[in-house]
């Protein structure tokens, strides 16, 4: 069985991203692709790459347009998603690549994006413990941010086997300028970004820390507050994240092992390193795979954990695709059998 797609932001990285993963899946047709600005060009004026999709012509992003789809995945800026979901009908499973419902606080939506909050769907990030269930038959999901993605698939297994304190969690990460997204911004440009890293969004106020917090407090069933500081790096995609906890008195690093190894051994695209390898974003480039590693840091009683993604396919459009694999009845891992670039 094929089920019809429509792919909204279609010119946009995330847009783009999702239909080269929907171009490699057995049982998806890609019947609708649209864009804003964008409409009435053919999609490889804007996205080469995707030659089997090249002769596509973008409509116009409107609810009209995008019904009649068994999927509707909606790439588009924060705050515009809400408006056109409405409209589509609870027969349509509408995927979220945009922030619009990951948040269940309202006060924290309002505070961080700065307009009214629209609700709360299904969150899509399966290997989060008790969200697979939640996503199996969902026709409304919002996929994670590239970045909650990243840490909390390095941080959950430790909170939810309250092997770790909930305050005083340190993360800094890095990422490519891709997650910025596709729009022209001088401070992006590649004379700006080459040879050089800065740090953006600090002291708190990035949009990602309420979601970090939200996930890591979803699976140690207590709040848990973060400090986390982004990092922008010279490549084109990509997150790196390193993330500190206070580990619990008489915790050992055997302990947080053998509990990583049991809560990720039976997942397709997250894998704990073998002791001593440690991630790197080469290694997941291009894929829907996360890599994990951890070492615990007596001196300060702390446990460190590295974790690896590709910011725009297991970050965004892969979280998409296996979250529609799931409300589908789908092997979870259908069109995402991808391995990463390298060199």
């Amino acid at each position: 069985m094929t089920y019809s797609v429509a792919v909204s932001g279609a010119s946009g990285y995330a847009g783009g991203e999702i239909l080269r993963l929907l171009a490699n899946h057995p049982q998806a047709e890609i019947r609708t692709v649209t864009a804003h600005s964008s409409a009435g060009q053919r999609l490889g004026e804007i996205q080469p790459h995707l030659h089997p999709l090249a002769d596509k012509v973008l409509a116009d992003t409107t609810a009209e347009n995008l019904a009649g789809h068994d999927v509707v995945f909606l790439a588009l800026p924060h705050g515009a998603s809400a408006e056109i979901a409405a409209q589509l009908g609870d027969d349509t499973i509408v995927i979220d690549a945009a922030a619009d419902h990951r948040l269940e606080s309202g006060t924290d939506w309002e505070k961080f994006y700065g307009s009214a909050h629209q609700g709360t769907w299904p969150y899509g990030l399966p290997e989060l413990p008790g969200q697979r269930s939640k996503l199996a038959g969902a026709t409304r999901i919002a996929v994670p941010g590239c970045y909650p993605t990243t840490i909390l698939l390095g941080l959950a297994p430790g909170f939810h086997s309250k092997l770790v304190e909930p305050t005083d969690v340190v993360i800094v990460a890095a990422t490519g300028t891709s997650g910025a997204g596709k729009a022209l911004k001088p401070h992006l440009l590649g004379s700006e970004v080459m040879g050089g890293m800065s740090p953006y969004g600090v002291g708190g106020s990035h949009r990602h820390t309420p979601e970090i917090e939200q996930g890591l407090s979803w699976v140690a069933t207590e709040d848990v507050q973060v400090s986390f500081t982004p990092t922008l790096a010279p490549m084109s995609r990509g997150i790196l994240a390193t993330s500190t906890a206070r580990l619990k008195p008489g915790i050992t690093e055997a302990q947080l092992r053998e509990t990583y190894t049991a809560q990720y051994q039976n997942e397709p695209f997250v894998h704990l390193l073998p002791e001593g390898q440690w991630p790197a974003t080469k290694q997941v480039i291009g894929s829907n795979h996360v890599t994990v590693q951890l070492a615990v840091d007596e001196h300060a009683g702390r446990v460190v954990v590295v974790s690896a993604s590709d910011n725009l396919t297991k970050g965004t459009a892969g979280g998409a695709v296996q979250s529609m694999n799931l409300a589908l009845g789908l092997p979870e891992t259908t069109g995402l059998n991808l391995l990463g670039v390298a060199p």
